[in-house]
């Protein structure tokens, strides 16, 4: 289990660097780290390091979501290899993050 977590004040911004897996073994860090207090304003789920992704992973994204605002959150997956992307796509997540 693998999460670095960095919030920037002054953006109000929480940057989370996923390990090499996101699965329901980060889910405690996960919700500890953006779920458990106040939105904050913008987000950036970095997927550089993952390998591997569970379906566990993608109901986390949506909690997210909705606890960031849902239609008014600002959260960013970023560096997501080929594979992922196409999860992300064929989950229909592209419609409601903004992949980089």
């Amino acid at each position: 289990m693998s999460l670095t977590v960095h919030h920037d004040p002054d953006l109000d911004c929480v940057t989370l660097q996923m390990g090499e897996r996101f699965d329901f073994t980060v889910h405690r860090a996960f919700h500890d780290a953006c779920l458990g207090g106040r939105a904050a304003r913008s987000y950036v789920i970095d997927l550089g390091e993952v390998s591997s992704m569970d379906s566990s992973a993608l109901g986390m994204l949506l909690l997210l979501r909705e606890h960031a605002g849902a239609d008014r959150a600002e959260i960013r997956i970023v560096n997501a290899d080929t594979s992922l992307r196409g999860t992300l796509r064929v989950a229909g997540f592209d419609k409601l993050f903004v992949l980089h």
